[in-house]
């Protein structure tokens, strides 16, 4: 025998080996048999047990339990066309009603195509394999498997360029402020027409939910906002501004003794302009602070290939973005959010009671002069 291998006795187990696998062990793999009319909360908490399946169970469970506990405040980070397959109606609006959504940063393009339905215009179900040549020469629009008459982007972009041609846009504004402008006469349309709840925005406005997107020119929105500004519009957007309130909201969240959470629907620019809220309110701003304290992400992507959409919590934590404490708390589970999200919209609404609306827009004066006050005292030390 090799004097410095140790000998492995695999037929001489002890009460030491039961005790090292009950130490890293969780629960018995013994699920019950799924029968008909199980809910959805029911059967992730007892048949989503390992692989992605434990990770989503894993992941509803640290919403419930610690991302919504003690008025907790909610970040949702949102691309990927999700609002087109009809998530922002079945999920989200649900979700921020509810009180589990605080504040959003989303693609433009969730928005714009969110704005679809709030003008009842009809998207549909269709197959992916589809001749894409015809649906060219039939002006019909295709995403995946979801098509639509190339008037709804005509329309919804008509409806922009008048909206935001009234006075009330004549202005400079954060993404927050403009489309929580957007989402009141959403809001007031919806409720003319019988269509309350088919809006995020018009959810958002009615909740005060702040709802920012990170790269404004990169949508149809923005595409038409630009073609406003030819026009001699006074309507600017400030991204900037968007900086200091995304990280007001943090900042306010962790000095008041409460928690903040990311919750992460794909990635990409929304995912980064949420989490870099604490390098901005650490390494910019000067202010002591640890990171986000719990992480949910839903994603596709890898993180090998050192793209920002696939980056791991841990690697985030190395710039501050989570609390090294919290780290162990954190989830990511490698799936297809518009599988994912219903199942954790079900958990959440079975398994949590309703909270209070924080209504945070509402906030955003108070919010940034607090911000405004801890950057002041760090910059009056920095000069003595």
């Amino acid at each position: 025998m090799h004097p410095h291998k140790p000998s492995y006795d695999r037929h001489g187990g002890n009460e030491a080996n039961k005790d090292f696998l009950h130490k890293i062990s969780r629960q018995k793999i013994d699920p019950p048999a799924v029968g008909p009319g199980v809910s959805a909360a029911d059967l992730l908490d007892s048949v989503f047990l390992s692989y992605n399946a434990g990770r989503l169970r894993e992941g509803c469970q640290l919403f419930v339990r610690k991302m919504l506990a003690d008025n907790g405040t909610v970040g949702l980070a949102l691309s990927g066309a999700l609002t087109p397959a009809g998530l922002g109606m079945s999920c989200l609006v649900p979700l921020i009603e509810a009180g589990f959504i605080d504040w959003i940063v989303s693609t433009g393009a969730n928005l714009y195509h969110d704005v679809h339905y709030a003008l009842g215009m009809d998207l549909y179900q269709a197959g992916p394999n589809l001749p894409d040549l015809e649906l060219r020469e039939n002006q019909v629009i295709r995403i995946y498997d979801i098509i639509f008459d190339y008037e709804n982007l005509l329309g919804t972009d008509k409806f922009f360029r008048k909206l935001c041609r009234g006075e009330a846009f004549q202005q400079t504004m954060g993404t927050a402020e403009f489309h929580n402008l957007v989402g009141k006469y959403i809001a007031e349309g919806e409720q003319h027409a019988g269509r309350v709840g088919k809006s995020l925005l018009g959810a958002a406005y009615r909740c005060g939910v702040p709802v920012f997107t990170s790269s404004p020119g990169d949508s149809s929105i923005g595409m038409n906002l630009a073609a406003l500004m030819l026009e001699g519009g006074k309507l600017r957007i400030d991204p900037l501004r968007d900086v200091n309130q995304s990280a007001s909201i943090v900042w306010d969240a962790k000095t008041s003794g409460g928690t903040s959470s990311v919750f992460i629907l794909g990635g990409g620019s929304p995912k980064n302009f949420m989490l870099q809220t604490e390098p901005q309110i650490q390494e910019v701003l000067g202010l002591a602070e640890a990171g986000h304290d719990y992480f949910l992400q839903f994603t596709d992507a890898r993180p090998d290939t050192g793209g920002l959409s696939g980056a791991t919590p841990s690697e985030a934590m190395t710039w501050g973005k989570v609390d090294p404490e919290k780290l162990p708390d954190s989830v990511t589970c490698y799936i297809d959010s518009t599988a994912a999200l219903p199942l954790l919209t079900a958990y959440s609404l079975t398994r949590c009671e309703k909270r209070p609306l924080k209504r945070l827009f509402d906030k955003f004066p108070e919010l940034t002069r607090r911000l405004e006050a801890g950057y002041a005292e760090t910059q009056a030390k920095r000069a003595e």
